[in-house]
């Protein structure tokens, strides 16, 4: 579970080199530093009440407390969320989650968000919305659970609440300047390649690590993982094959990862099968829902947040309540729609709308009291400019001196 907990945290690093693969050269150093400065602040708000508040006791199932305040009580003994690990071990595993969760936003909010305004954003949005989920999926009496939704290793609690709260803020900031007649031409591949292949590395210890025991259960999520991102990777390539003649290695990236997505929630509970539709149909879904998006609503979402991890996840939300066999693990109360049973269908419908509720509402106050302290956004001068520059008075390109791209 340490391991694990390792490889989860190296995603967020891996996710740094994803989205500074993506974007322009001149804002490469501040999307990077996004996810860097996460790391830092993730962990002490963790450590210090981020913790006891997603898991130290109960408050209506919708938050704990602080009776865990500066890790007091955690120790080297089980807990109770696992009998056979230090409790340490559980809070240092699920402290990883808390650090890539508001990481994933950043990619919505390329080239046009201050950073002093992005890290008290990121502040407030993990005591607002994380928390609460963490607590109402995964914590003692927890409202989600108890209603009998299923979250594996974070469909709900990661990627819809991100992918949410990524589209709503760029919605609240605005298209980028020039947005409709600039190319945003990506300025390393080989960084988006290497960034998605730390997070599949990555991933394997955030999906299969949440059965909490090196068991069979582990080695069941790590091979519907494994199946999803493969079956997604192949389905993104068949889609630009068809519809432009010839595959990207971009496509491919971004197949593997929204494989990863939509297998998440339900890497645990759905039969080894049900991985190859899940991620076989991801691709497209996630595929003409970044179209729409951003050719039929305008909305700049950057590198996709919303459409990858957002709308990635509440398809493996429903595809949890489609194809999840409770003989599989009984954390699951029952079979999914598939096998004639639509209550834990019903029940994970359910948990995706209060999930999208809590993300546009908690990031509408989040973003609402930061503009109490620092405008969102950049200047038409800053922005021009480029990020690395304004934001940090650094160039990650420093001896390049040609046109930027």
């Amino acid at each position: 579970m340490i391991i694990c907990a390792a490889f989860v945290f190296f995603m967020t690093p891996g996710l740094a080199f994803f989205y500074g693969g993506l974007v322009r050269r001149k804002n490469v150093g501040n999307t990077m530093m996004a996810c860097v400065a996460i790391m830092g602040v993730s962990v002490v708000m963790w450590a210090l009440f981020g913790y006891s508040l997603s898991f130290g006791g109960n408050h209506g199932g919708v938050i704990g407390d602080f009776r865990w305040f500066g890790l007091n009580g955690v120790g080297m003994e089980a807990g109770p969320y696992a009998d056979t690990i230090p409790h340490l071990v559980f809070c240092m595993f699920q402290m990883m989650f808390a650090m890539i969760t508001p990481a994933l936003i950043t990619g919505a909010l390329v080239g046009r968000m201050k950073f002093k305004a992005l890290f008290i954003f990121v502040i407030l949005w993990s005591a607002v919305v994380y928390y609460p989920m963490a607590h109402m999926v995964w914590g003692e009496g927890g409202f989600l659970a108890a209603i009998g939704s299923v979250d594996f290793a974070g469909g709900n609690v990661v990627h819809i609440s991100s992918g949410v709260s990524a589209l709503v803020l760029a919605v609240l900031l605005g298209r980028r300047r020039g947005y409709e007649h600039t190319t945003y031409r990506i300025h390393n591949i080989p960084f988006v390649v290497l960034g998605a292949s730390l997070l599949w590395f990555g991933w394997f210890g955030f999906n299969a690590g949440s059965a909490l025991r090196a068991d069979g259960l582990a080695a069941h999520a790590f091979m519907t993982s494994a199946i999803s991102a493969a079956a997604a990777l192949l389905s993104w390539m068949a889609i630009e094959v068809i519809r432009s003649g010839r595959p990207t290695l971009v496509g491919a990236s971004t197949g593997l990862v929204i494989g990863l997505v939509a297998i998440t929630p339900g890497a645990g509970f759905v039969p080894i099968w049900a991985a190859f539709p899940i991620g076989i149909l991801v691709s497209p879904i996630c595929y003409f829902s970044v179209i729409l998006v951003k050719k039929k609503l305008k909305i700049d979402d950057a590198l996709d947040a919303f459409g990858c991890h957002g709308i990635g996840g509440i398809w493996g939300g429903i595809a949890t309540g489609l194809f999840t066999k409770s003989s599989i693990n009984g954390v699951a109360k029952w079979d999914g729609l598939l096998y004639g049973d639509y209550r834990l269908f019903a029940a994970q419908i359910l948990g995706i709308i209060i999930t999208i509720a809590v993300a546009v509402l908690g990031t509408l106050i989040c973003a609402g009291i930061v503009r109490l302290f620092t405008p969102l956004r950049v200047t038409v001068k800053e922005e021009q400019t480029g990020l690395d520059i304004s934001q940090h008075g650094e160039s990650a390109y420093p001896s390049f001196n040609g046109l930027d791209q």
